[in-house]
């Protein structure tokens, strides 16, 4: 698919982006060449590949959700400059 400077300052409004007159010529040329690169793709045969939900479609090793430490809350919120009801307070930041 090839795109014409007409359709580049177009595309440029739409986008509200500047470009010059003269770059309009190489943008097209440019963008031409991206069009072109997707064509290709869509034109291979897919028939029969299984869709992937990742690259990289792997199992991940899961492991039992189990509690491997005890509850500390106590011995943390001592060293809290200010602590009420089990809630950290901090100083208020908005006015």
């Amino acid at each position: 698919m090839s795109l014409g400077p007409d359709q580049i300052r177009h595309l440029a409004k739409l986008a509200r982006i500047a470009i010059d007159d003269r770059d309009a010529g190489t943008l097209a040329d440019e963008l031409g060449a991206i069009l072109g690169i997707i064509d290709r793709l869509l034109a291979i045969d897919t028939t029969g590949v299984v869709p992937m939900a990742h690259a990289h479609d792997s199992v991940v090793a899961l492991r039992d959700d189990a509690v491997t430490e005890g509850d500390q809350r106590e011995l943390f919120q001592r060293a809290a400059p200010a602590v009420a009801g089990g809630l950290y307070l901090v100083p208020k930041v908005i006015e």
